[in-house]
């Protein structure tokens, strides 16, 4: 994988790999020393990414059906220097021994972040008050190949989901958000374990 030679692959099915902790000496974390942590496979690539849809649906008075190109337009967009940190980071040196991956201390970056705020699409979407929490939806497949099987759903509270520093993310450091870190569209989720950042996001919230 071009870029990713250097980082310390922890596991290939799904891919996870840990950045060299010398390597985290960056105010902002290049892209390609950026640690890589998936939960199912990696989808294809998108043939057209700002055609990529989500949905925003549940408890709204008004479900969105989204295309990237159209949140770029519709919403104001903002640029935050924010950290993402595996729930795992730093797990090899507990006594006794954790499952999961054993992480050193590289599984953390720092970048550059660049997309709409999670809170304004939810307004435009217009909340009910029933709505409490969010669930997040990816298109990354199950490795068992099953199609109706997710690979991962997680959500927040909505309380958190309104924050100002909670984005869904269209670039990374500048430039369109990487595949292996989620492109066309993910969820960045800042003080909350990195899987609540969801990669290649189709929506459901």
């Amino acid at each position: 994988m071009p870029g990713k030679a250097d980082l310390v692959v922890l596991q290939d099915r799904p891919l996870v790999c840990e950045t060299p902790e010398h390597w985290l000496d960056d105010e902002v974390t290049p892209n390609e020393k950026f640690f890589i942590r998936n939960n199912g496979g990696i989808p294809d690539l998108v043939a057209d990414p700002k055609a990529w849809k989500i949905k925003v649906d549940g408890e709204v008075d008004k479900p969105l059906d989204l295309a990237v190109g159209e949140l770029e337009q519709r919403f104001q967009p903002v640029t935050l220097k924010l950290q993402l940190e595996c729930g795992g980071n730093g797990r090899s040196g507990f006594q006794p021994e954790a499952r999961g991956n054993q992480w050193g201390n590289g599984a953390i970056g720092c970048a550059e972040w660049t997309g709409v705020r999670l809170k304004d699409v939810l307004a435009a979407a217009g909340l009910k008050a029933s709505a409490v929490y969010t669930a997040h939806v990816g298109a990354d497949p199950h490795l068992s190949g099953q199609t109706g099987q997710l690979s991962i759903s997680r959500g927040v509270r909505l309380a958190k989901a309104m924050d100002e520093h909670t984005l869904i993310a269209l670039r990374m450091n500048g430039v369109a958000l990487p595949h292996i870190h989620g492109g066309p569209v993910r969820l960045v989720v800042p003080g909350w374990p990195g899987s609540a950042s969801q990669k290649w996001q189709i929506g459901r919230a």
